[in-house]
Parts: C-alpha cells; structure tokens; sequence
C-alpha cells in the first residue's frame, strides 16, 4: 500500500503457526475461530518443509533448498524436501479454500521476511546466505518473485479476500546488529547496513502488488522506524518485550497511520486472564503516550505473542478467541 494511505484492518487475528499436523482441522478452527481474519496457518510439526523456513524456501523462485544436520541448505535442484515443501503448501491451500468458500474481507498469508532467511539457510559451503552480499540480493529477488505467485494463488482460490501479506523477521535485530553466529559458532556475521536491509524488505513487501502488509517480529527491540521507512502498513510484535525505550517509536508508528499487531496473549498453553485484563498494558501504553483513547480500535489488532505451534490444539482455539474477545474489549472501553 501506499505509505501516505492508513490501511485499516480487521481487530484481531493470529501469527502464524498452529499445533498438529491435521490441515482441515487447523483450517476449521482458524476459519471458525476469526471471522474477520483468518490466515493461512502454518503446521510445523508435521516436519521439515512444514517449517517457517522449509516452506518459504520451497516458494523461491529458481533457488532450492535441501536439509542437512545443520539445518536447510541451498541445493543446485528441486528435490525430496522442495517437493514435501510444495506438497504440505498445497494441502494447507486446500483446506483453506474450502472453509472460506464464499468469503469476502481480509486473509492473511506469512512467509519468512528476506534478513531472517538469509540468516537461516546455507549456502552449499555451509556458510549462511548473510555472509554474501550477491547471495543476498538473489535471495531477496528470488523471494520476492515467488510471493508474487504465491499471492496470485491465494486471490484465485478466494476471490472475494483481500490478501495480507505478513512477513516474519524474527532474526531481523541480531542481523542489524551483527549478532547472527557463523557457522563454527566462534564469531559473528558483519552487522548489515540499515539502508541495505530496509531496501530488502521494501523489495520483498512490494510483492504484495498493493496489498496490505505487516511485518512480525517476537524478538525484542523491533526496529520500528525501519520497517516504516520500508512501507510496512502494519508492525507486529510480543508486547510484553516493550520497553519504555520504545515509546517514542510507537508513538510515531501510530501518529504515522501505522497498524499495531500487539501480541498479549500467550503463545503456549496458559490461564488466561479477562479479556480486558489482557490488553489493560495497551490502554496503559495509549495513557502514557497521550493518544487519544478512541485511537485504540483504530490502531491496535490483537493477536498472540508468537506462533502457537507449541500450544496444545485446545487452548490454539481458546487463544483466539480470547483474541477476538479482548479486541472487543479495547474498542467498547478505550479508557
């Protein structure tokens, strides 16, 4: 989207990954449990190539990927784990499609952003991709292009949905940083310039072709000014990590027309509190900022923190719910 245009967006939704490996339930339960905005979940535990990073490989276009013991590799061909990647995409497609026949609103679709790949896959020496700067633009482009058709997709088979796309950079910060340990383990990758990672992300989020966007991450000390400047619509991230460090950011964020996905409710397997306990540290949040309290519903969809493929597949459903609940919350009673 254009970064002069607010985008608005639907009060609550979930991360990303569910528990299980079974893709009709899965898509039953999302489907059934946010009306207003599913997402096409991801099943880790079914195995390598159902995994963030197995299945965003198996969407690149004329790279592939293989696993090794030390985790996914850049290959010269499509093999074995390319086609189990293509395979659990394709059946997670399905299921989705089927519970949304009809659908028209909001569909949210994640793939992993281009730093935190980078940082993730080998080349064929072993090393990470983040260590060859030519590596990483052919990254960058081949993941890019391959959103494009995986987006074109998700129009076709739900044609009344406006598609999401969600970009989750988890490794971004320590990439920023020069945090991200090579291969022996003994050192550390040279810290990316900011402008090179911003213009990674602004590459990749174009493949949204106008689209609205959001960018995830549950580390700590999300560089918020960055992703904006790289024209993410929406930031998502773990509340809880929020220091009064981040104030001004936010601040700017939301005076900006930036979309808050704040994450307050558990990822794993938790008494949940009320529903207007759980987002009580938002309106905390909007108090000291000095926002206007009837901001809130405009500016914040709730989510959880992470990922919840380590929950168990009850409380999965129990989390959004109480999601949609506690978004309720926050715009019945802003103050």
């Amino acid at each position: 989207m254009s970064e002069n245009t607010q985008v608005t967006f639907p009060a609550a939704t979930g991360v990303g990954s569910m528990p299980g490996g079974d893709a009709r339930e899965t898509a039953k339960t999302v489907t059934g449990s946010l009306d207003d905005f599913p997402y096409l979940a991801e099943l880790p535990a079914r195995g390598p190539g159902a995994d963030m990073i197995g299945r965003t490989a198996g969407m690149l276009v004329e790279l592939y990927a293989r696993v090794e013991p030390s985790g996914w590799r850049l290959s010269d061909r499509p093999g074995r784990d390319t086609r189990r990647a293509h395979a659990w995409l394709r059946q997670d497609l399905d299921a989705l499609e089927e519970f949304t026949q009809g659908y028209e609103g909001d569909v949210k679709v994640q793939a992993v952003g281009p730093w935190t790949l980078a940082a993730a896959l080998e080349l064929r020496g072993g090393e990470a991709v983040l260590s060859d700067p030519g590596a990483c633009r052919d990254l960058t482009a081949s993941l890019a292009e391959g959103l494009r058709l995986h987006l074109a997709d998700v129009r076709r088979r739900i044609p009344g949905a406006r598609v999401v796309l969600q970009l989750d950079e988890p490794s971004l910060t320590a990439v920023l940083r020069g945090q991200i340990r090579t291969a022996s383990g003994y050192r550390t990758h040279r810290a990316v310039d900011r402008q090179v990672v911003e213009a990674g992300l602004r590459e990749v989020l174009g493949a949204s072709a106008g689209g609205p966007t959001v960018v995830h991450s549950c580390a700590p000390d999300v560089p918020f000014a960055l992703l904006r400047r790289a024209g993410t619509d929406a930031v998502s991230f773990d509340f809880a990590l929020l220091t009064e460090r981040d104030d001004d950011a936010i601040g700017e964020a939301v005076e900006g027309g930036t979309r808050l996905f704040a994450g307050v409710v558990p990822g794993t397997d938790a008494a949940l509190s009320d529903p207007a306990g759980s987002v009580m540290g938002v309106r905390t949040l909007w108090r000291r900022l000095g926002l206007r309290p009837g901001l809130l519903a405009e500016a914040v969809t709730v989510t959880p923190t992470c990922g919840l493929a380590g929950a168990s597949p009850a409380y999965a459903r129990q989390a959004l719910a109480h999601c949609v609940r506690a978004a309720r919350s926050l715009a019945d009673n802003p103050e």
